[in-house]
């Protein structure tokens, strides 16, 4: 791994979840060297096992990931763990840094680092998150059907997010906490559906036997729930990108920040692609998967372009290219002579 680092490769893959391990998989496939560099910071990993994957349902997320990267590894893909602190460009190639000091040089670079999910300012929501204390129906939906479930209104998507759940269970309670102002097309809505709404500030979880029994309101009272639903701000991970000029931007429907792509996961910046979370906050698994698999082709079929140009350009040009391989030739037996 550490050799592949120092050589280069054709493609760098930052972030080892479904969508880079996916596209990592597709590359090896297609006989590219590709080198994924994954910090292990899974935004699942709470989790008890991934949902609506066709094939895979109910597998636990470090079971998927370790499947993921023996596959890529056995067709000579390497994974490296470690974290990335920046890229830039470095001629026609991309440099990529990381935190021990290692850097890879890539012809291109595939970005599938996620999002975070930034919570409400609620005692004990972190700590429950990804097993009572939920954000996606069709994730988590199954697992608290026609459980007594609540909803903390918490962003612009929160109405939305209880008349999803109330798919799931019929004993629903929406939470107005630090957003009470509902519109009367809101109103309508819950209360046609059955939804109850509960005005005042979250104090914070009741927990009883490391299971959730309640959710605490400020001013005393105790409303029973076994399950809470929170819509987060989801903020991409695209810190390392800056070197290059680019950043994460406000998602138009206001939940979040996240890397824009054209159809195929190509960004603005030359020789980038983004997949999964990153650019697509609302990417289940499978969604992120594929994304990742695609944008890799769209990889792939761009290195091909690149390389038939230089091949017609050879062609055409037999003399100047043999001389530019000579040329390239002596420079490398000086650089092994010392000179």
């Amino acid at each position: 791994m550490t050799e592949q680092l120092q050589n280069g490769c054709d493609v760098v893959v930052v972030g080892g979840g479904a969508a880079g391990l996916s596209g990592a998989l597709v590359l090896a496939r297609a006989r590219r060297t590709v080198v994924v560099v994954d910090a292990g910071e899974p935004r699942n990993a709470s989790a008890d096992g991934v949902h609506g994957l066709l094939a895979r349902d109910g597998t636990p997320p470090a079971e998927l990931l370790e499947r993921g990267r023996a596959e890529v590894r056995s067709y000579g893909g390497s994974v490296v763990t470690g974290a990335v602190t920046g890229v830039h460009r470095d001629g026609s190639g991309l440099v990529v840094a990381l935190a021990d000091g290692r850097a890879v040089r890539a012809r291109r670079l595939l970005v599938t680092t996620g999002l975070v999910d930034e919570l409400p300012d609620v005692p004990g929501l972190r700590e429950r998150w990804g097993r009572d204390v939920l954000h996606c129906p069709y994730c988590h939906g199954w697992e608290v059907r026609d459980q007594p479930i609540g909803v903390l209104a918490s962003g612009p998507m929160s109405v939305h997010q209880a008349l999803l759940f109330r798919q799931w269970s019929a004993d629903l309670t929406y939470f107005t906490h630090d957003r009470p102002d509902l519109t009367d097309e809101q109103w309508e809505q819950l209360a046609a559906r059955g939804i109850e709404v509960v005005d005042g500030e979250v104090e914070g979880l009741e927990v009883v036997d490391d299971r959730l029994v309640g959710v605490r309101l400020a001013d005393g009272k105790l409303v029973r729930r076994t399950a809470l639903a929170v819509a987060t701000r989801m903020v991409a991970r695209a810190e390392l990108l800056a070197g290059l000029g680019l950043r994460a931007q406000p998602h138009p429907s206001g939940v979040g920040e996240y890397v824009p792509t054209d159809a195929t996961g190509r960004t603005d910046v030359p020789g980038v692609w983004a997949a999964g979370n990153v650019t697509d906050l609302s990417a289940q698994v499978g969604a992120a998967a594929a994304a990742g698999a695609f944008a890799a082709a769209q990889i792939n079929a761009d290195l091909m372009a690149e390389e038939t140009r230089r091949a017609v350009d050879a062609y055409r040009d037999p003399f100047s290219a043999r001389s530019e391989s000579r040329l390239s030739d002596l420079v490398t037996s000086g650089r092994r002579h010392g000179l």
